[in-house]
């Protein structure tokens, strides 16, 4: 099976050129490299030329933008799967060999997993423990599972029926053109979440608790006014496209939100999305989320 690498990119040189070593550094399965260069401005085209790293750059149009565009490259070059990263994390060396064991007819997606650089028996992003549909619970103590010991003990045959899109998925490419590309209007956040249901119509989507993928721990970075918006705005969007509960999962969503900003920004900021300067930021967030909106139409 040919395997296209895609790494989005914008202004990370650094970390980037660590995510290709790694790609490069893979065993038994090597795959072709394309980074997506996001509009970067730190010199990132010069790397890639110096590395004879293929890219290609273009304006940023936001995650989604730039995993629907390396998808689009990888079908019209004729690859079988796409390996999907963001320029900040890179897989263990084995990770590609281990995902491509995986991907057998009927499986649309097998993920890595993502770990904490500094700490790999912990995630990044911690699982959800699912309902009989197949969708989050709701009410679970604990909701989440956030170790890799806790996710092998309750994984069938090494893997999990959910996963992180983006941070080292292998995307069989006959699944996509069964349900089409990346929606590139959920500018970020969100995308990853709808591709992964969109995905899971037409084959399995499995996390390989042995395919490791490293990434920074994202817990304390800040956030902006335009994350909380696009937050907000895009979950309500799939709340309503997928899930049960819906005003519950919305109710959710926000709190979740304003939780995060307290503990990364400060409380008096978070304070600020209810009562304060930010206030206009998160009505409209919910106004759009409930009619359903999505594109590029916020930059604060």
């Amino acid at each position: 099976m040919r395997v296209l690498a895609v790494v989005v990119t914008h202004n990370r040189r650094e970390l980037l050129s660590r995510c290709i070593d790694h790609l490069q550094g893979q065993v038994g399965v090597v795959p072709d490299i394309l980074v997506i260069n996001n509009a970067s401005t730190d010199g990132t085209d010069a790397m890639l030329v110096a590395l004879g790293v293929d890219f290609l750059t273009q304006e940023n149009v936001g995650s989604a933008g730039g995993w629907h565009r390396g998808i689009e490259v990888a079908v019209e070059r004729g690859y079988g799967a796409v390996w999907l990263m963001d320029d900040d994390g890179y897989p263990d060396k084995s990770a590609l060999q281990q995902l491509v064991a995986v991907l057998r007819p009927g499986v649309a997606c097998a993920s890595a997993v993502v770990v904490c650089e500094d700490e790999p028996s912990r995630f990044v992003f911690p699982f959800p423990r699912l309902d009989r549909s197949g969708l989050p619970r709701i009410f679970a103590f604990p909701r989440k599972i956030s170790s890799v010991k806790g996710l092998a003990a309750v994984a069938e045959e090494g893997t999990y029926p959910f996963a992180h899109f983006f941070n080292g998925a292998l995307i069989d490419l006959a699944a996509t053109r069964q349900v089409g590309n990346v929606e590139r209007a959920f500018f970020i956040f969100g995308d990853e979440v709808d591709y992964f249901f969109r995905l899971r119509k037409v084959g399995e989507v499995r996390s390989v608790v042995s395919a490791l993928h490293y990434h920074p721990d994202v817990s304390q970075r800040p956030y902006t006014p335009a994350k909380i918006y696009y937050y907000v705005r895009n979950t309500l969007v799939l709340n309503r496209r997928y899930f049960n509960a819906v005003l519950l999962r919305n109710a959710m969503a926000i709190f979740i939100a304003l939780g995060r900003t307290a503990r990364r920004n400060g409380l008096s900021e978070a304070v600020s999305y209810v009562f304060g300067r930010n206030a206009p930021v998160l009505r409209r967030a919910v106004v759009s989320g409930i009619q359903g909106k999505l594109g590029k139409d916020f930059d604060g």
